[in-house]
């Protein structure tokens, strides 16, 4: 497929005008990048030559095409180029005259001794956005140190404190620290680029999954903050509200979230269990957190005599925030899942859909699929064939 196809079904959106070199892999910079794409820009991502991006191998696999591949590449543009070779070095180094916005997420130094630093490519570009995304940012000692999300888990304690207080550390059940990477590379992406409009000058925007990570921990923070001490792991209950838990009713468990007094005396009288409310132990929220326990038993005592669709419906109706707990098929199977379009295809193949709506820009239910190894790279080469008279950056 040629690049003008590429354009051609390409979604507008606000970032229409931008060309962003895209040398991220795996999952954390493709997340990120992947989101630029949603919102209309341009995206060139290069591959290394062989099998490219690593997470082409990956499973789980739908018609010979990778799903980790395939649902943060979508909408992208690919080309092999080897980047310690001269003919692509000039190739890659011409996109970077023309590009907004490059991302990389290798580990740091490595794009240094390629002679591709920020300083080197800013002084050639001068307007580029280079975004670098890493396991622990470009300084501190721990700078070089390699991560995969697991790792940064363990590290950032949110792996400490997930799961229930007689059980295991557990990992959260899904990459986290990856796409809160992503997120806040895309985050520090925009940001760079509205300082462009003032300054007219190119940025670094340096993210780490670390710091990503710590600074979603917010809860388990103020406890530390509060107290000097790590947070005990305290299952599916909030650490400061009651009742704010999943709890049993006679089919399935459900979700009842209390933020404060009166939603609690709403709950005690849609459950036919007015005394709770007056009973001292949980008069106030305080008092309710320090009985949960005993909370949770004496509303379990009532729930368990019904199914949790007429609990559902009754606390609902009361004006108590409550939900189904569900897994992954129930909730994209949801009516608001798809009046969100939030379930999309791209490619032939069904995957998550973008969550920023946009007034002003359509969102579309099928949008276009992730290139297949260097699809793209005949005609980028094309485009990009003309070599100016400025050295490459390791002045060759």
């Amino acid at each position: 497929m040629d690049t003008s196809s590429v354009a051609a079904a390409r979604p507008a959106g606000p970032f229409s005008d931008l060309l962003v070199i895209d040398l991220t892999h795996v999952l954390n910079g493709p997340f990120g990048t992947n989101i630029l794409a949603d919102l209309g820009a341009r995206v060139i991502k290069v591959e290394q030559p062989g099998h490219g991006d690593d997470t082409r191998l990956y499973g789980p696999f739908v018609n010979g095409q990778s799903l980790y591949f395939s649902f943060v590449n979508r909408g992208k543009e690919s080309i092999v180029l080897d980047l310690k070779a001269d003919a692509d070095r000039k190739v890659f180094l011409n996109i970077v005259r023309k590009a907004d916005v490059l991302a990389e997420n290798f580990r740091p130094g490595t794009m240094q001794r390629l002679g591709f630093s920020y300083e080197a490519l800013s002084a050639i570009n001068p307007r580029l956005i280079y975004a670098s995304s890493s396991g622990f940012g470009q300084t501190g000692p721990m700078a070089s140190y390699p991560a995969y999300d697991t790792i940064v888990q363990a590290m950032s304690g949110i792996l400490d404190a997930t799961g229930f207080p007689d059980g295991p550390p557990t990992r959260v059940g899904t990459s986290l620290s990856d796409l809160c990477g992503g997120v806040f590379m895309f985050s520090g992406i925009a940001s760079a680029l509205y300082d462009r409009q003032k300054t007219g000058k190119g940025a670094h925007v340096d993210v780490a999954m670390f710091d990503a990570t710590l600074a979603f921990l917010e809860h388990g923070f103020m406890s530390y903050v509060a107290t000097g001490r790590a947070p005990g792991r305290i299952g599916n209950r909030h650490p400061y509200m009651a009742p704010f838990d999943v709890f049993e009713a006679r089919d399935r468990q459900f979700v009842i979230c209390c933020g404060n007094d009166s939603l609690f005396q709403k709950l005690c009288h849609a459950v036919a269990r007015p005394e709770l409310a007056t009973d001292a132990r949980f008069a106030d929220n305080l008092g309710r957190m320090e009985n949960s326990a005993a909370l949770k038993a004496e509303l379990e005592r009532t729930l368990r005599g019904q199914d949790a669709s007429h609990w559902l419906q009754v606390i609902h109706e009361a004006g108590v925030p409550v939900g189904p707990l569900l897994d992954i098929a129930e909730a994209a199977a949801l009516p608001q899942t798809a009046a969100r379009n939030m379930v999309i295809e791209a490619g032939g193949v069904r995957m998550p859909g973008n969550p920023i709506k946009i007034s002003t820009y359509a969102d579309p239910a099928v949008r276009p699929g992730a290139p297949s190894l260097d699809e793209h790279g005949a005609s980028l080469r094309h485009e990009f064939a003309a070599v100016t008279a400025v050295p490459d950056c390791a002045g060759r």
